[in-house]
Order: C-alpha cells, then structure tokens, then sequence
C-alpha cells in the first residue's frame, strides 16, 4: 500500500508510505489517499484526521517526477482527471492535521496546507521547488500560501523555489507548533483527542465557516456564520453539550 490507512478510535490516520521515494505521491498514492479521504469523510466514527509520512526523512516529497508529472502533463488540458483530494475537489470538513515528519516540498507542502493545523518536527524542511523545474506548485500552494502567511514570506517561498526550515516556518506562521521528532505524533494524537472532545458538527461548522468565509465580504460571512449557528442549535448535540454544561458533567456528543 503506497498510503497506509488506520482508524484509532475517533482518528484517521493516513501515512503516506513510499519512504524508498521520500514519500512522493505517485498515482498508486494519490488514488489511495483519495479513497481514505473519502471513507472518512463518509464514516460517521470518525471527527479528527491526521495525515503523516513513513519514516523520519519526509512528510512528502511532493509529485512523483517519473509518474505522476507524466499523468499531469498528458491530462493537462482536463485537470479534474486527477482524483479528488483535500488540495482540489474534494470538500471535507472534518479537521485535518498535519504531522510533517521532515521534508515537505511541492506537492507535500500543499498536502500539509490543505490540512487545518501543522505540526512539525525539528527537522521539518518546508519548501515549493517547482519552479527550479520550469514548473509552478498546481495543488493550491499559490494560492493557499498567501492566505496563511505574509504575501512577502509567501512571494520567497513560491518565486524563489528555496525551502524554509521549522523554526522559520513556525516563526512566520505556517506551523502551529514545532516538536522533536520522536514527540511528532504523540503530541499530533494529543492534539486531535482535544478536538474530539468538543461538539463534533459544531467543529466541522467552524471549519466551514472560517475556510469559506476566507473568500466571501465580511457580511457575507457573517451570513454564513449566522446560518450554521441556527443549524448547530437544531442539533442532537447542542442540547447535549448545553445540558451537560448545566449538570457539570463531560458531554457525550454523537454527531447527531
């Protein structure tokens, strides 16, 4: 299996597992992260995902250059022929969180971006190289990267094709937190156990709000804010959480 997929309770966990390729998204990889992508978007069990690399070397080292590239240049013209994924097409609002365990670069990086929060370990290396290939990063980095750090940080990172290491990249934002690599995943887990003790729809209508809202006015988004609420207070888990809250005991949410 070129993406390993393994469910722990209420977590996904999908390990990108080509560590003889630095972790490069062939097509093998990419139709595999895509089928896990959409199982959990579609089980109801799982609220949290975390997305990491085999071994201790790389996240993802992005496109496979003697797969995948091909695929994209004969497709070039269709570019939905690609499977859907977090980076275009598929919309998943179950959080994502990224355990970057090394080099991520190209399209690694762009996987990272598409997930919610990033964690990285010290020898994380962020980067978008493309460009020293006559190419441009193509699963949103140019257009995510912008959103998240400062325009000039971004304009260094994209134009001039030079990765940044984990201080840097926590230093301007583009990683929560930065970990010893043998702290990666465990503080990864921590991270999504707290998440899943929140109110599940309530989680996933943040998401939506905070990343559509991204692109709309303000008053648009508060629109958009005011309808998920009326939603979440129709829901199975807000007299839960709302009623436990009055009793002083922990909620027992069920996505309901």
């Amino acid at each position: 299996m070129a993406v390993n997929y393994e469910k722990e309770g209420r977590v996904a966990i999908f390990t990108i597992n080509r560590p003889q390729a630095m972790n490069a998204m062939n097509m093998e990889a990419v139709q595999e992260l895509h089928e896990a992508m959409a199982d959990f978007r579609d089980d109801p069990e799982l609220w949290v995902g975390i997305v990491t690399g085999a071994g201790e070397r790389a996240f993802c080292g992005g496109a496979d250059i003697k797969d995948t590239l091909p695929f994209m240049k004969e497709h070039r013209s269709d570019p939905w022929s690609f499977p859907p994924l977090p980076m275009r097409g598929l919309e998943l609002w179950k959080p994502l969180i990224a355990a970057i365990n090394g080099m991520a670069l190209g399209g690694g990086l762009e996987i990272a971006l598409a997930c919610d929060i990033r964690i990285a370990s010290e020898n994380a290396r962020l980067g978008t190289p493309e460009v020293n290939l006559g190419l441009m990063p193509g699963w949103g980095g140019t257009q995510r990267l912008p959103r998240l750090i400062p325009l000039c940080k971004a304009a260094e990172i994209l134009l001039m094709g030079k990765p940044v290491d984990a201080q840097e990249a926590y230093r301007i934002g583009l990683v929560n937190k930065v970990v010893p690599q043998e702290e990666l995943m465990p503080t990864a887990k921590e991270w999504a156990e707290v998440i899943c003790q929140a109110g599940p729809l309530a989680v996933r209508a943040a998401k939506e709000a905070m990343i559509r809202g991204c692109s709309m006015t303000l008053e648009d988004g508060l629109r958009l804010e005011n309808s998920l609420i009326a939603y979440l207070m129709g829901t199975e888990d807000f007299a839960e959480g709302t009623t436990a809250f009055v009793e002083k005991r922990k909620p027992v949410y069920k996505a309901k």
